[in-house]
């Protein structure tokens, strides 16, 4: 499934149908999530007879197209299915118990709904809402791509504006020729990463770098009358700035995980569990900035579309053991390299990095992590692979 995103242009009330249109699909799935609470047997098949008798009782949720208001209790759906995962999983704390939503962002169109230009150059939407026609502009070409072959098509609002999304059921696969290397990487906050052959990515830390911006904004927010067109001019300035960020983030993230998929064979790196690690509030603003966990689906999507191998192994241990005889070295954070008694001396995160890429070679074709695949937005992941022995992972281990 391909995401391809295009900025949407319009008049005003266009733009005003929209805010509409998410208000109302915001409104379907928060009654489909009260309706399951007070009917506890309810399932998906329920939920989306319920958004008839929404469509019914409210002529506004009627003005939403059919499929648009099931894909809302779809999501809806979603939130109730993850929470009886957790539950079955017996997952400490938490189980994500669903709530109600109240910031929505985003409208979801299925098959019907809108009608794309023959130019592919602007987009219809027919129902009720009154949206009417939009201009696209982008730097994809659906030319390339059936109009049966688009599943879902999303409005999207940001900072900036409205965007449309397309969702393209297709396959991606690339090949290009097995360069037979192996790499660790081995994450952190000072630099980006290290990998096992020394070489070092530096961190780009692009909050800390717009940080004194975005804080001066963030005062002229503060000093506006709550409720006022002021305020929601200056959040939006303030929005704008964080939007710059999060883009920076992602594109940083997509070219690097791509320099690294196509120079190796098989990529290493640590199965870290980022939503515990935030919670130490020294570091949690430095290892959100690094964006760690969205540097590693771009690697594990890249490597499934490249035909490559990606294993995520323990980071138990990775920086205390010596790479080269195995003894354990203890050290504190603040000590950067590593000294064995055997006489290995190096960096502790290239020491850490070739371990991580021993226990890849060790474990490759067991504790694979292939399959995830990320959207340029708002699309959902694909099931993680477990256990699948695939033929590059025999060649290596062989």
């Amino acid at each position: 499934m391909l995401v391809f995103e295009f900025k949407a242009y319009g008049k005003p009330h266009q733009f005003a149908a929209v805010d509409e249109a998410i208000r109302t699909a915001q409104f379907v799935r928060n009654s489909c999530i009260r309706y399951w609470m007070d009917n506890k047997k309810v399932d998906k098949y329920d939920l989306n007879k319920y958004c008839a008798v929404l469509a019914r009782n409210f002529p506004f949720a009627d003005e939403l197209n059919s499929m648009a208001r099931q894909a809302s209790a779809e999501r809806a759906w979603s939130s109730i299915s993850r929470f009886y995962d957790n539950c079955k999983q017996k997952i400490l704390g938490k189980k994500a118990y669903p709530q109600f939503q109240k910031d929505c962002r985003t409208v979801e169109y299925k098959t019907t709904g809108w009608k794309l230009d023959e130019n592919r150059k602007t987009i219809a939407f027919t129902d009720k809402k009154g949206i009417g026609k939009l201009k696209l502009k982008g730097t994809r070409d659906l030319h390339f791509y059936q109009i049966s072959q688009i599943k879902r098509v999303r409005l999207v609002k940001r900072a900036d504006g409205v965007y449309v999304q397309f969702c393209i059921d297709v396959d991606r696969e690339e090949s290009i020729e097995p360069s037979g290397n192996t790499v660790g990487l081995d994450v952190g906050l000072k630099e980006y990463y290290t990998d096992s052959d020394g070489l070092v990515v530096e961190n780009p830390r692009f909050l800390r770098q717009g940080e004194k911006v975005i804080k001066r904004f963030q005062r002229s927010v503060s000093r506006k009358v709550k409720g006022s067109k002021n305020r929601g001019k200056a959040r939006q300035i303030l929005g704008k700035r964080h939007l710059k960020i999060s883009r920076q983030r992602k594109d940083h993230a997509i070219k690097l995980a791509r320099c690294v998929v196509q120079s190796n064979d098989l990529i290493a790196y640590e199965d870290l569990r980022i939503k515990n690690m935030v919670k130490n509030h020294c570091l949690a603003k430095s290892i959100n900035d690094a964006s760690w966990y969205e540097f590693r689906i771009w690697i594990e999507y890249l490597a499934k579309v490249f035909k490559k191998v990606t294993v995520a192994v323990n980071p138990q241990y990775t920086s205390q053991e010596c790479s080269s005889c195995g003894e354990i070295v203890k050290k504190t954070l603040s000590t950067r390299t590593h000294v064995c008694k055997c006489g290995c001396v190096m960096d502790r995160d290239e020491n850490a990095a070739r371990n991580i890429l021993s226990r890849g070679l060790g474990t490759v074709g067991h504790t694979g992590t292939l399959g995830l695949e990320p959207s340029n937005s708002l699309g959902e992941l694909t099931s993680t692979q477990v256990g699948e022995i695939l033929p590059v992972a025999r060649q290596l281990v062989d």
